[in-house]
């Protein structure tokens, strides 16, 4: 949250987000930490969580791999897919050590956090940013069991709100 609160700029009032890269780039060893620590946890330690916690966990953990993903080429990068090959996106690459294996950003989301049966949740989809334009935005705090609800119903209204993906 402290990263988050520091280098998020809300745009639109509020619909809207806008990561300060450079800033983040000075406080990557904090981020690193972070991901460290995320690493760190166990799946016997994962699976003794609450669905809310694991699912904070894994949008925490989607988002924050993600703003490393970018850092690691940054400021030589025009757009995440730049990070891809012919053959690979940067979503399917194996880059995020978690839960006692390597994952990827599509793992993370589709495999795990959208699974069918698991936390059956749609509005997973909006709180996961994957550093793209089109991209739900990237929140100002981290996502907590305590208040996941109302910090995914928030994040729903804010992208429906948003003219820029949203228009009828």
């Amino acid at each position: 949250t402290a990263l988050l609160k520091k280098h998020i700029v809300l745009l639109n009032g509020g619909r809207a987000s806008h990561l300060r890269y450079a800033g983040m780039a000075i406080d990557r060893p904090a981020l690193k930490a972070y991901l460290a620590a995320l690493s760190a946890v166990s799946p016997q330690a994962f699976e003794a969580f609450s669905k809310r916690q694991q699912m904070a966990f894994l949008i925490n953990a989607y988002n924050a791999a993600t703003v490393e993903l970018i850092l690691t080429k940054y400021p030589k990068l025009a757009s995440i897919k730049d990070l891809g090959s012919l053959l690979s996106n940067p979503w399917r690459q194996k880059i995020v050590p978690l839960l006692g294996t390597t994952m990827t950003l599509d793992q993370i989301e589709h495999d795990t956090l959208r699974a069918r049966g698991r936390y059956d949740d749609p509005r997973i989809h909006f709180a996961v940013n994957c550093a793209s334009v089109g991209c739900p935005m990237l929140r100002e705090e981290a996502f907590v069991s305590e208040r996941l609800d109302a910090q995914l119903d928030e994040q729903a209204r804010r992208f429906m709100a948003d003219r820029t993906r949203n228009r009828w």
